[in-house]
Order: C-alpha cells, then structure tokens, then sequence
C-alpha cells in the first residue's frame, strides 16, 4: 500500500464510479418536475385546499429538489414552500434557485431553535403571510393543508379563520404512483445500492466490523451523489437477532450471518430499500441457518405473488405468507410496504399481530417492498431479506436483482 493512505484510497478509487459500470438511464428532469408539482395539485383539488405549506424535507425535494440541510430541515425546519391549486410556487427562507418557483421571500421563525421564547409572535407573521397569499391568488377558499409544524402555527392559522388540514395526506398521497422519470431514478439509485452491496460482500471476511462493512456501502451512495441512510442496518453474528439493532465495531467472526438493510436515499433522493443475508466463511453454513434462510426467502416468494394491479392491502393481508409460531416474535414490523423517496405510504402489518389500520387497493405505477425476517425465538442467528418491485399492469417488475446467498439455499 502507498504510504499515503488517502491517495490509495481516494485517488486511485476506480471502483465507486457507477457510470463505470454502466449507462445512466434516460431521465427528462423537466418533465419529471412537472409531473411532481401536479400530482400535488391534483391532491389539493380532491381536497379542497386552496394550498398546502409543505415543511417535510422529503416534500420540498419532491416539489422543487430542495437538497440542503435537509437532514437539518427535519428536525430544525427554516424552509417552507406555498404549492397552489392554481398559481405560483413561493418559497420563505430559501437563498438559492429552485426549479419551478417563481418567488423567494424570507422565512418566518418556526422552529424554536430560530424563534425561541417568541416562537408565538412568529406563528403569528406566518399566518398573517398565509392570508397574504390567498388574496395574491384570488382564493376565497379558506381551506389549507400544512404538513408538520408546532402547534403555535396551526393555532394562529385558526385565529385568522383559515381551516387548517393534515399536508400530511397532499404530499403523501401525490408521491403514490411513479412517472417513468421517477422510476428511471429508481433504477439509478438501485443500481447504485446494489454496487454498495456488492463491495460489502467482496470485503466480507472474519475480522471485519459491521462497520467497515456499513461505510463502504454508505461510501459508495456519497460518490455517486446519493444522500444518506435512514439507519445504519446491519448486524453479525449474535447481534442479527433479534433485528432492528444497527451497525457497530463488532468483528465479524467465520460462521456468522451478516443481515443487512440499505435504507438508502440515493441519487436524485429516490429511496433503495434492499435487504440481503451473507454467510461468512471459512466455516460452511448450519444446517439451522439453512433452515432460517429458506423460510425467510419462502415468506418473500409467496407474498410477490401477491403484488398485483386490483389487489387490496386486507386481501394481502389475509394471503400472506403464514410465518411459523417460531419466528412471531421477532417478525419484522411489516409485510409490504411503498416507497419512492423514502418509506411510503401504504404499508401491510403483520397479520397475526393487527388488522391493517386502513386499506386501499395496490395500482401500476406503484412502487412497494416486500419485507420479511426470520429470527427464531431465543436463538442466535436470524435472516433479513427484502425486494423492491415496481407494480406493472399484470403483476410487477422486479428491481432489485442483487442475488440470494449461494450458500445458503443449496
């Protein structure tokens, strides 16, 4: 190795590159944006909301690729967006150009890490910016959607005689179903993850840390402009069940299973939910941890079959795979769930464990996961597996096609 870690590392990286690999697809940006902002309108009409204030940093990519802070913007929110029925775009606190917004004022506090002990006065400009808005649009309609803010906002809406409505149901319900651009991402991002994945499996060895393991892939979303990770999701050995425990510097012993959960937003801020099991050698994979295997790649089988145009979420439900008494417990929180930009609604639960809290019919252009884990209660090894689909006409596409552990199913 060079003496100089950084420059062997770094400079001489020949591997992270995608585009190496293969061809970006096609992706008309115009268009795509088109497409978000109406999906969005389309929600205010079926509504009855004059706008919606959009805070979710998730929705300001999706409305006008908003891509700063937005970690920050989650839990520190400054920027705020004004998307009409009819009319233009506004965004407060923004310093920069966004595609499709045609003027920028300044924000009013409404985090107290801006407005403090005056977040009250605060709440008060916004909502006086809000009537504002309505009469620069001509809406005599009242009626405004305003996704996550504090309380003191809504209150001071009210004040002024504007019903407020859950933003919640516009942008998640307008994220639904996928345009062809949007699903182009998709295929971009996945290729991405799957690349990741694949340097973590090619590293996998005893003596690497979860880690190491988890930074290559997350290393991999960054130099292709990815963003980040919703959690880092991987666990060895006696840490891989029960699951939901995240990467640490445990070292990884010959033996172990190694689970792992992309949870990735990557290029273009569209989401990769892939999920695999490795086996580390030398040492050949038990019996049991065959066993476990088959039942977890059992479970994703029976349930794609499921995924179809028509299909309801009760019916999937009531269709899904039965997970053995065994591995309840520790059974992942969901069968299915959408995701387009990050996890989406809608999702399945588990049947054994609750009847679905609504239900809505799965449509082409939808994009869903199929989850499943199988952790056996009390023991030490445990399999997570997961599958992205894009929802078709007759059935679904599969888009993640990183293959199951070898190993493990002969």
């Amino acid at each position: 190795m060079s003496a100089n870690p950084v420059e062997h590392l770094l400079f001489a990286d020949e591997w992270s590159d995608v585009r190496r690999l293969q061809e970006m697809p096609e992706i008309d940006f115009d268009r795509m944006m088109r497409y978000r902002v109406e999906r969005l309108r389309q929600q205010l009409r079926e509504h009855d909301a004059a706008f919606c204030i959009l805070v979710n940093p998730i929705s300001l990519r999706y409305a006008v690729d908003y891509r700063s802070y937005l970690l920050f913007q989650s839990h520190i929110p400054q920027i705020y967006l004004f998307v009409p029925q009819e009319g233009p775009l506004v965004v407060y606190g923004c310093y920069y150009q966004l595609p499709g917004v045609e003027d920028f004022r300044p924000g009013r506090p409404h985090a107290f890490f801006d407005g403090g002990t005056n977040i009250d006065e605060a709440a008060r400009g916004l909502a006086d910016d809000v009537v504002e808005y309505l009469a620069e649009i001509g809406s005599s309609n009242r009626r405004v959607a305003v996704e996550y803010v504090n309380p003191s906002v809504t209150q001071a809406l009210e004040a002024r005689g504007v019903e407020v409505i859950d933003g919640v149901r516009i942008s998640e319900l307008a994220r639904v179903i996928k345009s062809e651009d949007e699903i182009a991402c998709m295929r971009w991002a996945v290729a991405v993850g799957e690349h990741g994945a694949h340097m973590m499996k090619q590293a996998l060895r005893p003596g690497v840390t979860e880690l190491q393991l988890f930074g290559l892939l997350n290393y991999t979303n960054i130099a292709n402009n990815g963003d980040w990770h919703e959690g880092r999701m991987l666990a060895s050995g006696p840490r891989i069940n029960p699951w939901l425990q995240e990467a640490s510097d445990r070292r990884v012993e010959s033996g172990d299973l190694v689970g792992f959960d992309t949870d990735m937003v990557g290029p273009f801020g569209y989401f990769v939910d892939l999920s695999r099991t490795f086996h580390c050698g030398p040492a050949k994979p038990t019996r049991r941890q065959k066993q476990i295997y088959r039942m977890a790649v059992d479970e994703i089988e029976h349930n794609l079959k499921l995924v179809r145009p028509g299909m309801t979420l009760f019916e999937m439900q009531d269709q899904a795979y039965p997970i053995p008494e065994e591995c309840r417990d520790n059974a992942y929180v969901c069968m299915m769930h959408a995701v387009g930009m990050c996890d989406e609604y809608p999702q399945v639960r588990q049947g054994f464990r609750q009847r679905n809290a609504y239900d809505c019919t799965l449509e082409a252009g939808m994009v869903v996961c199929i989850e499943s884990y199988m952790g056996p209660r009390g023991e030490r090894d445990g399999v997570k597996i997961e599958q992205q689909v894009l929802i078709t006409d007759d059935g679904y596409e599969l888009l993640t096609q990183f293959p199951y552990e070898e190993s493990l199913l002969d």
